[in-house]
Parts: structure tokens; C-alpha cells; sequence
């Protein structure tokens, strides 16, 4: 019992709504790493674009550019999708209005602690979005390197690039569904 007052006896002191809204803080945070993977595969796609225009500087540039720049933008999407529950959370926290919507017996503060930890649990599922961002930037890298090579094949190099990159994004859609739930959906009534 000392533990459990130790770990949590100050919720009872606390304003349930700050709970929520301060576990949300933390989550906003923990969502954004999903910034990673985007920033890591986007580099590695500049860096064979760079590559492919250095081995075919008369005919590689053009192509291995918008080969790039259009991989490295869908490789951002799990990024966005962190950003779009981050402000979620910071601007229109839908948890703090569930406030007391439990069923169960549960206390206030009983009920700000399953919804904070939503929260939690929302920022949390978004770094899943770190390996969709990998995994399109390093597609996207390989596009541009071979382009780079093989300019005249780009139209058929970038249609492989997307479809490859849409099938790594379902883990990123999957986290955004779930963040979304855990957000939206009384789960827990």
C-alpha cells in the first residue's frame, strides 16, 4: 500500500483535468518522435540523390532531384500523422470533456488517470511512425540512385518507389488509427 500512495497518492490532491492535461503534454511529446524516421530516411534520399548526380552529372540531376523530392514527401507522412495528434492533444484535448463519462465506480480522479493514460497511450503509439519513415526514405534513396543511373527509366523507378512506400506506410495508418481511437472513443464506458 505505501508504494501505491507513493506512486499515486498525489492524484488525489490534483486537479483531475491537470492530470489529463499534463500526461496529454507528455504524449504530444512522445508522438513527435515519430519525427525520426522521416528525418533519417528523407536524409539518406538527398544523400543518393547528391550520389546519382555526382555519377551522372550530364543527365542525372533533373531526375534524381524529383525523384527525391517526390519520395522524401511521402516519407514524411508518419511524421504528419504525429503532428496531427500532437496538436490534437495540445489544442482540442477531446480526454479532458470525457471527464466523469466512465462507468464502473470510478472516482474522478479514478477516471483521470484512465484518461491521461489514453493519452500516454496515444503519444506512444505514434512512434510507430518512426519505421514507415525509414523504410520510404531508404525506398526513396533507391529511387534517386537509380535514376541517377538510368535517367530514362524514372517513370517506371517512381511508380515502384510509391507502391513500395504505401505498403510501408500501414504501420504508421495502423498507430494513426489507434492514437485516434484512444483519443476519440470511449473505450474504457
Amino acid at each position: 500500500m505505501e508504494i501505491y500512495e507513493l506512486l499515486f497518492g498525489w492524484m488525489e490532491k490534483t486537479d483531475p483535468k491537470a492530470i489529463i492535461l499534463a500526461f496529454s503534454a507528455i504524449a504530444a511529446g512522445l508522438a513527435m518522435t515519430a519525427g525520426i524516421g522521416p528525418g533519417i530516411g528523407q536524409g539518406f534520399a538527398a544523400g543518393k540523390a547528391a550520389e546519382a548526380v555526382g555519377n551522372n552529372p550530364k543527365h542525372g540531376q533533373k531526375p534524381a532531384t524529383l525523384t527525391m523530392l517526390i519520395g522524401a514527401a511521402v516519407a514524411e507522412t508518419s511524421g504528419i500523422f504525429a503532428l496531427v495528434v500532437a496538436i490534437i492533444m495540445l489544442f482540442a484535448n477531446p480526454l479532458v470533456g470525457r471527464l466523469g463519462t466512465l462507468i464502473g465506480g470510478s472516482s474522478e480522479v479514478g477516471t483521470a488517470l484512465i484518461l491521461a493514460s489514453c493519452g500516454l497511450g496515444a503519444g506512444f503509439a505514434m512512434i510507430a511512425g518512426i519505421g514507415p519513415g525509414i523504410g520510404q526514405g531508404y525506398a526513396a534513396g533507391k529511387a534517386a540512385e537509380a535514376v541517377g543511373k538510368r535517367p530514362k527509366l524514372q517513370s517506371s523507378v517512381v511508380r515502384t518507389m510509391l507502391l513500395g512506400q504505401a505498403v510501408a506506410q500501414t504501420t504508421g495508418i495502423y498507430a494513426l488509427i489507434i492514437a485516434l481511437l484512444l483519443l476519440f472513443v470511449n473505450l474504457f464506458a
